[in-house]
């Protein structure tokens, strides 16, 4: 099934994780997608392997936190490939890792800025394509940290990713009639760059029901349904992509 046929997607944190997965599964599901990050080289070799295999992609380099690169992504969807129709906005950092009272006020502005405000100026940015188009669907990348557990160390981004769940009510109050969907996607522990080293993995996976983390794939692929016509009645919520992790504590 081809769920994406014809769509045209923007992802942010695109060159690596779930982003790049994200990416990869949106294309082979027909889409064509806008890649944005900071690294050129990553983007430009994941452009050419979409490519490869018959699909459509280009690469926006930036800082999702400036408002620019939003705009400079939508601008791209429009022109190269005719509008927009979804926006995975993906991209995030853990920031600091200590107790708060330690955390300097510049370290909470940047984790508030990558995880909670650049959703907010892609949201900005996004929806206006959107509704030239009639409808459009909106995923946040939340998680677990901040949304059924708090982690020693991790107050700011838990903050950030709590924050996501107002945006994403926000949205839906706002555009739900108009036919703009928008929804958070909460990943429990997922093998990317930001997982750490074994040891912390060995320690997530106890975290969760099926003890063990995820691939990114497997947290694209409930991004993938979000962003489709599967999820049409879906919006205002929070998909749980997280082995049980909220579930149960073992």
């Amino acid at each position: 099934m081809i769920l994406l046929n014809g769509k045209v997607a923007i992802v942010t944190g695109a060159s690596s994780g779930i982003g790049r997965a994200a990416a990869s599964l949106f294309a082979a599901n027909g889409a064509a997608v806008v890649l944005v990050a900071r690294r050129q080289a990553a983007l430009d070799s994941l452009v050419a392997e979409i490519a490869g295999e018959g699909g459509r992609a280009l690469a926006v380099v930036g800082d999702v936190s400036e408002e620019s690169t939003h705009r400079e992504a939508v601008a791209a969807a429009k022109s190269a490939f005719g509008g927009l129709d979804i926006a995975f906005n993906n991209a995030g950092t853990v920031g600091a890792m200590k107790p708060l009272a330690q955390v300097e006020p510049h370290e909470w502005a940047e984790v508030l800025s990558v995880n909670l405000t650049a959703a907010f100026l892609g949201t900005r940015a996004q929806v206006p394509a959107m509704l030239e188009r009639g409808a459009g669907a909106l995923v946040f990348t939340g998680s677990f940290v901040g949304n059924s557990v708090g982690l020693p160390g991790m107050g700011a981004y838990a903050a950030a990713k709590a924050g996501l769940m107002g945006l994403v009510r926000g949205i839906t109050a706002d555009y739900g009639s108009a036919g703009i969907r928008a929804n958070a996607l909460l990943p429990g522990g997922t093998a990317t760059e930001m997982a750490g080293d074994q040891a912390v993995r060995e320690w997530a996976a106890g975290l969760h029901a099926m003890k063990r983390i995820a691939e990114p794939e497997e947290i694209a692929e409930a991004a993938l349904f979000l962003a489709s016509d599967m999820a049409s009645f879906v919006t205002g919520s929070a998909l749980w992509a997280d082995g049980g992790n909220a579930a149960v504590k073992l």
